[in-house]
């Protein structure tokens, strides 16, 4: 360890003694008193306020200590690895304990003070994980006549789970997120049921148009538990991560039910029991979990605008969702409404097929290329680069979700800056074609919209040079004011002949799930779902400084909802299945900074 890594150590090892001692005395004025007074952030995943949070400044922090020290009763702050310095902040990793579970934290500091605290709940006390070296025999040794198998044993909990005995949790939804958490839920001994629509895990990727990827590398993308192979493509083709999700499901021995489609549910107040109907092989079963958990992506019900004259058109007309492939429209005229990225994508498989393409954009679109993505933005904490650094996925994870999100687009925009001279020539092509460029509210980048908005953004894997060429036509600055039986009619009159219309007009709040199957007064006291919200919108207080209603309790009781790209399905699923555990153990879960219902807008 050189000098700058010890007289950090130091500092950090300073700050902790003097945390934990305030901490465990139960004075939460003289602990707040140990962050920056101008400016500092208190990020809590679960382990004190059994919520996801974010508290602002020595007054946040001692609100937030006030009312949860008597519960979480916290101590052992210990450093777990050598402390860095950089520009006059020292960070550094550390464990602690509280009451009930065990953590893991990061520490920033300005000279004395706290500038970023993370703290994160790993394990309840007493409901671990049975992994190393509590991990099960598996085999029975010895004589034992009549014993079932591994294999009669799990088929015979199956068997019973949804029939005699009801799940305690029920996932909505079998893509990355819903597998993620049912994982992670079994992994902790909590009976849970995944229903979905699609026959297989991993349907929802292969139903998809032929030529779909993702747009985030490799290191960014691993599920729970099991990473990809170290031989996995950068950027994963849709059939391939449809086949993982399935291999998935059956490793982690899944409790996956294909071809079931949730109709309704209902919450009995008295009972805290859920009511919900399923279809399952043509009959319907009522499932009755204590927790219902949606996880149906970041996005909600697809968005299909209303558009006069749509019922004449006497060609294919079908959200983006739908979108199979460019096949079968070769010579064909087509319109793509929207300038996102499934806009983009398809627009680009269409004309790869030999259509005569016209994307139509209304308002401006964010754009970034995956190469310069990846090389100033994921590629900092997820590559082989970061890998030979030290730096695993769980530990990118945790860096990541230290920043707190008030303060995350300083540090991007920046990158933006350097990004935008790099591909100087691409945006000035682009924008003399007619492309309307933006870079976000405060020219932030990629990373803050899909926080803010969850789209206006398309991460270039090619199309962009299609569009500034031509070759996927362009009509922007204006909306589609008609359609007739075989035309798209744009509000500057012009006339754009179709054979095929996608409508590339992205989805609804999460909560419109919410309002399908359980009711609009449900979902209306839940809120929206996603976007970086304030925890009183109507009223001045704390800026809570996260995802709306995601992984985390909300105004319904035992309604949850799980979603994200798979980055966020890994990371917060583990804190989403803690919450569940503990519920189902019954370790008292008291919830601090939950939103009021009559400030979600």
């Amino acid at each position: 360890m050189d000098l700058v890594s010890e007289g950090a150590a130091a500092r950090v090892d300073a700050w902790l003694a003097s945390f934990g001692d305030a901490l465990e005395r139960g004075d939460a004025k003289a602990a707040a008193a140990m962050f920056e007074a101008t400016e500092s952030f208190w990020r809590d995943l679960v382990a004190f306020s059994w919520n996801i949070i974010t508290v602002e400044g020595p007054a946040g922090v001692e609100a937030m200590l006030d009312a949860t020290l008597g519960q979480a009763k916290p101590r052992q702050f210990r450093r777990t690895d050598t402390a860095s310095e950089k520009d006059g902040i020292v960070e550094g990793w550390f464990t602690f304990e509280t009451e009930v579970a065990r953590g893991l934290g990061h520490l920033r500091l300005k000279g004395d003070k706290a500038f970023t605290l993370l703290s994160t709940m790993t394990e309840l006390k007493g409901h671990e994980e049975k992994k190393g070296r509590r991990r099960i025999m598996g085999a029975e040794h010895g004589v034992h006549p009549g014993r079932k198998n591994w294999r009669e044993k799990l088929e015979a909990e199956r068997a019973e789970l949804g029939t005699t005995k009801d799940p305690y949790v029920l996932i909505v939804g079998g893509g990355q997120g819903g597998l993620a958490l049912g994982a992670r839920l079994r992994r902790l001994g909590v009976p849970t049921i995944i229903v979905d629509k699609y026959p297989r895990p991993g349907d929802q990727w292969r139903s998809r148009y032929k030529s779909l990827c993702l747009h985030d590398p490799v290191w960014y993308d691993h599920m729970p538990y099991l990473p990809f192979p170290d031989d996995w493509p950068v950027y994963t083709p849709k059939d391939k991560m449809g086949d993982w999700l399935e291999m998935y499901a059956r490793v982690m021995e899944l409790n996956f039910w294909g071809s079931t489609t949730c109709k309704k549910a209902s919450f009995d107040e008295a009972a805290k029991t859920w009511s919900v109907v399923v279809e399952k092989d043509g009959k319907e079963v009522t499932l009755r979990p204590r927790q219902l958990v949606l996880a149906t992506g970041m996005s909600g019900v697809p968005n299909v605008p209303k558009i006069k004259g749509a019922e004449r058109f006497k060609g294919v007309q079908h959200h983006s969702s739908q979108h199979p492939s460019g096949e079968a429209y070769r010579g064909k005229k087509c319109v793509v409404i929207g300038a996102n990225n499934s806009a983009h994508d398809i627009a680009a498989d269409l004309w790869e097929h030999g259509a005569d393409v016209t994307m139509v954009q209304r308002s401006s679109t964010h754009v970034v290329t995956s190469r310069s993505l990846f090389k100033y933005g994921t590629g900092v904490l997820y590559s082989e680069d970061a890998l030979e650094r030290g730096i695993t996925t769980d530990k990118a994870d945790l860096l990541a979700a230290s920043m707190p999100y008030r303060i995350m687009h300083r540090g991007q925009i920046p990158i933006y800056e350097v990004i935008k001279k790099e591909d100087a020539d691409l945006y000035d092509r682009l924008t003399k074609a007619g492309f309307m460029l933006d870079f976000g509210d405060d020219e932030s980048g990629l990373s803050m919209k899909y926080l803010r908005r969850g789209s206006g953004y398309y991460i270039d894997v090619g199309a962009s040079d299609l569009v500034a060429d031509g070759k996927i036509k362009l009509k922007s600055r204006v909306g589609v004011d008609h359609i007739t039986e075989d035309s798209v009619v744009l509000t500057d009159g012009t006339e754009l002949p179709a054979d095929l219309i996608v409508y590339a007009t992205g989805y609804g709040s999460m909560n419109g799930w919410a309002a399908r199957l359980i009711s609009q007064e449900v979902a209306d006291k839940v809120g929206k779902c996603w976007g970086l919200g304030s925890a009183t919108t109507k009223d001045p207080g704390p800026w809570e400084g996260e995802q709306r209603n995601m992984w985390k309790p909300t105004q319904q009781e035992g309604l949850w909802f799980q979603g994200g790209n798979l980055h966020q399905a890994r990371h917060y699923s583990q804190f989403l299945s803690l919450q569940l555990k503990a519920r189902m153990e019954g370790i008292p879960t008291p919830v601090y900074g939950m939103t009021p219902a009559h400030h979600l807008a």
